[in-house]
């Protein structure tokens, strides 16, 4: 059984965007499995395959699974009406009266905060249904810029507003660029806001580089300090090697750490000043 940690999760969590890349029968063999075996984070988005992916995970809730799991999906709408319309039809998408975790998704605009912290801004609906019992938590996500995640939690903090949760994506690639790491997960920590990574592979975009192995990539992740590392899986097999590297998960010494690093320096380097940090890639 895979171990848990702070936030009442587990190590890792299911990637909701990949269960809508294999067939649906596929898609609930691998919610089912993640959950039976202590992969108990569900991760999903309103827009995921223009919804789909909410149903799918929807569907392989029945049968009792929907109490083994802390249920988290996210939202695009940054007024309050498209805001409340989006949770509404996540709930009903999902099958569920309730959201352990809402986030809005994507922030990746630095006036996005503003929007959703204006009078009529999504924060309001946010809130709102926090207070009528459909939603525990409440959190943002995105993967463009870590100043662009500082600027969302220092407009948090001129409304006196603390977000539970954020998620930004935590790789070995991340690291040697404007990092998240550096410069968002500090403020986090202040903060005693829940740390989720994203993009520990980046779709496979890390191997590519041929100097980083799978595993690898997972074990940085993890040896990072998160609440959860969410990562995606497209087959049983997927699952697998995450129940295996979760159940028996070691930190990285500090000598592994160095070496990874070393050897992925140059190709994480970028070649020309981008919009965004490397860590956006997938």
């Amino acid at each position: 059984m895979i171990k848990r940690r702070s936030f009442g999760q587990t190590v890792f969590g299911l990637g909701g965007y990949h269960i809508g890349n294999p067939s649906e029968a596929e898609a609930t063999k691998i919610v089912r499995m993640a959950a039976d075996n202590g992969i108990t984070f569900m991760d999903n988005c309103w827009d995921y395959h223009n919804g789909d992916s909410e149903i799918r995970m929807g569907k392989a809730m029945r049968d009792g699974y929907r109490q083994k799991v802390f249920l988290m999906t996210k939202i695009d709408g940054r007024n309050a009406k498209t805001a409340e319309q989006q949770i509404n039809q996540s709930l009903q998408r999902l099958q569920t009266d309730h959201l352990d975790l809402l986030q809005f998704h994507e922030v990746i605009r630095m006036n996005d905060p503003e929007r959703i912290f204006a009078a009529g801004g999504g924060m309001e609906a946010a809130v709102k249904a926090r207070e009528a019992g459909k939603v525990r938590f409440i959190g943002f996500t995105g993967h463009k810029s870590p100043q662009i995640h500082k600027h969302m939690i220092e407009v948090a903090d001129q409304h006196k507003f603390t977000f539970d949760t954020v998620q930004m994506p935590l790789n070995v690639m991340d690291a040697q660029y404007e990092s998240f790491a550096h410069i968002v997960l500090p403020m986090a920590k202040q903060r005693n806001m829940g740390i989720l990574g994203m993009k520990p592979i980046g779709s496979g975009v890390l191997l590519k580089s041929g100097k980083v192995s799978a595993v690898e990539c997972l074990r940085f992740a993890l040896s990072l300090p998160t609440s959860v590392v969410i990562t995606g899986c497209e087959s049983t097999k997927d699952v697998q090697q995450a129940i295996d590297l979760g159940g028996n998960f070691q930190p990285l010494t500090e000598t592994e750490r160095a070496t990874l690093l070393s050897e992925t320096a140059e190709v994480a380097r970028p070649t020309s000043k981008p919009s965004s940090s490397p860590s956006a890639v997938a």
